[in-house]
């Protein structure tokens, strides 16, 4: 009860005016005023500027170069597995799709959403991975803010879902049902050596945008109507990214929410809820193949 209190107010302040707002802001180029802001989030943050191949505040002319800031080469190894860690950040939850219909997506204690809600309601789509497996990542404000490709893939949709934007962090999940399928939310789909996987980029309160590096930036504007684009037509040049390329990037943090098809994936047995990770660590294992 203590965490849907907590997020009460979340119901009740303007979140759309206020993440308008907050993206004005990161996109602004201010001078020194932007440097100021850049030196107080990384003192406010804990954030390591010394793995980033522009460790000086003073280089980002804007906060969104700041917080979309490239790390130096090296500085997250890919680890010899079948699917690596997208991002860097923390463990929100993962594991087997549940239910009688293998669609139901562990949230926190006492809430699930399906997999149907999470893709925008396309059944036939979320169909794909019943009785598979998922991954929820939360990226906090002090991480690297780009997104990997788990493993390769080529791109098949994309499909922007508008929605709420409630915060993403650990308290929210508790108190918010169905929060992830809420959100306002960018669904990748991509066909893989496995079968299909759904990359999802979750938006929240004060994220003033999602972008992909195939696409640019997918919002604004928010227009309140789902987007859908196909990259699989007949003689389309096809979109191929391998396993640690860059496939995204939120400016300003959030979540990542991963969907995999039946057998359900074993994930390295380091995985627990709460932990932090790191881009290119191994996450999982395929069932039918050897580790």
């Amino acid at each position: 009860m203590s965490d849907r209190l907590a997020v009460l107010p979340q119901y009740l302040y303007p979140k759309q005016a206020l993440t308008a707002f907050a993206g004005w802001v990161a996109r602004g180029e201010r001078g020194a005023l932007t440097t100021w802001i850049i030196e107080r989030f990384i003192a406010r943050y804990g954030v390591d500027m010394a793995e980033a191949v522009h460790p000086e505040a003073a280089h980002y002319t804007s906060f969104n170069d700041f917080f979309t800031r490239a790390l130096k080469p090296g500085a997250r190894p890919i680890a010899e597995a079948p699917f690596v860690c997208p991002v860097d950040g923390a463990i929100s939850q993962f594991g087997a799709l549940t239910g009688a219909a293998g669609d139901q997506v562990f949230q926190a204690k006492g809430h699930h959403y399906s997999t149907t809600a999470l893709v925008g309601g396309d059944a036939q789509l979320a169909a794909r991975f019943a009785g598979g497996s998922f991954a929820t990542l939360y990226l906090s404000p002090r991480d690297y803010h780009r997104i990997h490709m788990p493993c390769d893939g080529r791109l098949m949709r994309m499909v922007y879902v508008p929605g709420e934007l409630f915060s993403v962090n650990p308290v929210t999940a508790r108190g918010v049902p169905g929060l992830f399928a809420r959100n306002e939310r960018v669904v990748c789909v991509f066909e893989s050596a496995r079968g299909p996987f759904v990359l999802v980029l979750v938006g929240a309160t004060i994220v003033g945008s999602m972008a992909t590096v195939w696409h640019g930036v997918v919002n604004p504007p928010r227009t309140g109507q789902l987007r859908d684009w196909r990259y699989d037509a007949a003689g389309q040049a096809p979109i191929v990214l391998r396993q640690g390329e860059e496939m995204g990037r939120f400016l300003l943090g959030s979540t990542v929410v991963m969907l995999f098809p039946r057998p359900a994936l074993a994930f390295h047995p380091d995985w627990a809820p709460g932990r932090a990770i790191r881009l290119g660590e191994a996450m999982a294992y395929d069932t039918q193949l050897p580790a």
